[in-house]
């Protein structure tokens, strides 16, 4: 079933309405982001090996592939409040379980925290596709929902300032047992937002409509481009994460100077997302596409040669800038290729190619890595993610 539009849309609740979607995934991604800095902590003060840590982060990413369609297709059926409700129900557990591993030792102890991660996966994705569902059948036009989606895109990059560094000073100031407890809380906020956005009535599905399956959703016209590309660009998140600390490394840079290039990326990504609702109505989707694509292979090129904190500095501001960007232009064109009933659906497909990089390709940097070094990774994947910009030019825009 979809929902339909005219019946307690949320169109007419405005700032109110994105504020408490923004609100609802800010407590979710929180609270994940919080759990992946505090249990590789905690196992790795507990004695296992990088491995264990290695095989615990990977299970927040697993677990969304394997469930995202399902997540998407579940939104698409009920709607936001039941699905949200879920995920933070799904949440609270995976942080009890964290709360309930600190009193454990050995296998046991490890086994809670990969469920916990487990969970805290799969609720923050299912969220996550519930939000954005919602907040596209919220916008009025294309122009709107691309302001909407930019907005919305800034709530990870602060949870993923709120929720560590909250947890950190929690570790510190009262152990693990309470950072865990302040994860807890932290869904809360997502159960309490969700009370602001609208209930909408389901509306039936056409005929023709019902029977339809996941591939025939991917034949829709540039469907399959769009999503190619979201994993082109998607790699290039991880890539950066992945070889700007080996770069560094080998330039001979402290810790600190490291992580201030990677601050000042996520810093240069939340920027340009509250630029762009200020500029939305001059911009393209697809000519935003095709440029920010180029324009971050030309990043990628210079990234390994730039060997001063300065230089790279100013290349992650660049790179910030056009990732960054890429983001509202890719959900706004993903809503436009998709119907209303199945745009739940689409974001799991984007989701899963997102989180099956996330999984599989630090595995695959590693091992290139070893025999080829991070400066040859910067240059092939900037390379592909270049060569694929002429994709995006048969991607069927939002204002043709």
């Amino acid at each position: 079933m979809s929902e339909a539009r005219d019946n307690a849309e949320p169109n007419g609740q405005g700032g109110r309405v994105l504020l408490a979607l923004i609100i609802g995934q800010l407590g979710l991604h929180s609270a994940m982001a919080g759990l992946r800095m505090a249990a590789p902590l905690q196992t790795l003060r507990e004695g296992y090996s990088a491995w264990s840590v290695g095989l615990l982060m990977a299970l927040f990413a697993a677990a969304p592939v394997v469930l995202a369609l399902h997540a998407g297709r579940l939104a698409d059926r009920l709607g936001y409040h039941r699905p949200v409700r879920i995920a933070s129900v799904l949440c609270i557990a995976g942080m009890s379980l964290g709360v309930a591993s600190t009193f454990l030792s050995g296998s046991a102890h490890f086994l809670l925290l990969c469920l916990a991660a487990t969970l805290a996966g799969c609720a923050a994705n299912m969220g996550m596709l519930t939000i954005q569902r919602t907040a596209g059948l919220a916008a009025r036009d294309s122009t709107d929902r691309m302001r909407i989606f930019s907005w919305l895109g800034v709530a990870p990059s602060f949870a993923n300032v709120v929720g560590p560094v909250s947890v950190g000073f929690m570790i510190d100031l009262a152990g693990f047992p309470m950072a865990y407890a302040l994860l807890l809380a932290m869904p809360v906020a997502t159960l309490w937002s969700a009370r602001q956005v609208p209930v909408i009535t389901p509306a039936p599905v056409q005929a023709s409509a019902a029977g339809s399956t996941a591939w025939d959703l991917l034949q829709a016209p540039g469907m399959k481009r769009l999503l190619c590309i979201n994993w082109l660009l998607s790699m290039c998140w991880d890539v950066h994460a992945f070889a700007v600390p080996i770069l560094g490394h080998q330039s001979g840079f402290s810790a600190t100077t490291i992580g201030l290039i990677l601050g000042t990326f996520t810093l240069s990504v939340s920027g340009v997302r509250l630029i762009v609702p200020m500029v939305a109505h001059r911009l393209d989707e697809v000519v935003v596409l095709r440029a920010a694509m180029l324009a971050t292979g030309l990043v990628f090129a210079v990234y390994p040669i730039a060997r001063t904190p300065v230089l790279m500095g100013c290349c992650a501001v660049l790179l910030g800038l056009t990732l960054g960007a890429v983001q509202p232009m890719i959900m706004t064109t993903l809503h436009h290729l998709t119907p209303d009933h199945r745009h739940g659906e689409a974001l799991a497909f984007r989701s899963m190619t997102i989180n099956a990089s996330s999984t599989v390709m630090p595995l695959l940097f590693g091992a290139l890595g070893t025999v080829v070094g991070a400066a040859v990774l910067f240059w092939g994947v900037g390379a592909a993610v270049g060569a694929g910009s002429w994709m995006a030019r048969r991607v069927p825009g939002v204002r043709t």
